[in-house]
């Protein structure tokens, strides 16, 4: 644990889906980070709400009890606006940088696997850039959702906008899925333990 990870475990925890609102673009690879976010309100029992800051939806709730509580929020805006409603959440919530995870689409990791990290840079992802430049810090948790290259001279800017391909939607539930429990794990057991598990 580094030094600007917090010392003990947090009371809230904000998890924030990063994609594009609207329906156009709601089977496209960068929305990966809202697909994450539906299954883990989903397994809250809850539904979105709009929040009174109006740019964000949000879920309150736990996932165990006894635990901390965690808020989980999908940014009302595109993908290079984050930031902002990351960081009006954030203040509203008192949740420190630390207690942040951003559920994100990566394009390094091939498809079907994923990655958690604290801290690092955007990697050109402009929901990380947003994020990074409305707190002031990259320290936060990602947990990166792997999309793959984009086939031949596609351009990434046209991939990461395009949607699954049809064997990829097959396998989309389960990537989904073990992205959710791998959130779950790192709120419940810490960095090391969810690396181990899920850092395919």
């Amino acid at each position: 644990m580094t030094s600007t990870q917090v010392e003990q475990a947090p009371e809230v925890w904000l998890v924030v889906g990063l994609g594009n609102p609207g329906p156009g673009y709601a089977g496209t690879r960068h929305n990966v980070g809202y697909l994450v976010a539906d299954e883990l309100a989903a397994r809250m029992g809850s539904s979105w709400r709009a929040h009174k800051s109006g740019r964000a939806a949000v879920v309150e709730g736990r996932f165990q009890t006894p635990g901390p509580r965690v808020v989980l929020a999908r940014p009302r805006c595109y993908m290079n606006e984050s930031g902002g409603p990351v960081k009006a959440l954030a203040s509203f919530y008192k949740v420190p940088p630390a207690a942040i995870i951003a559920v994100h689409d990566e394009l390094d990791i091939a498809f079907g696997t994923l990655r958690i990290k604290f801290g690092g840079g955007d990697n050109g992802h402009n929901g990380l850039k947003s994020m990074r430049s409305s707190l002031g810090t990259g320290d936060f948790y990602r947990v990166r959702a792997g999309i793959g290259r984009p086939p031949g001279r596609q351009d990434p800017a046209d991939y990461v906008l395009s949607n699954y391909s049809g064997t990829e939607r097959k396998e989309l539930p389960f990537q989904i899925d073990r992205a959710a429990d791998s959130i779950e794990a790192l709120i419940a057991e810490g960095l090391d333990a969810a690396q181990a598990r899920f850092n395919s």
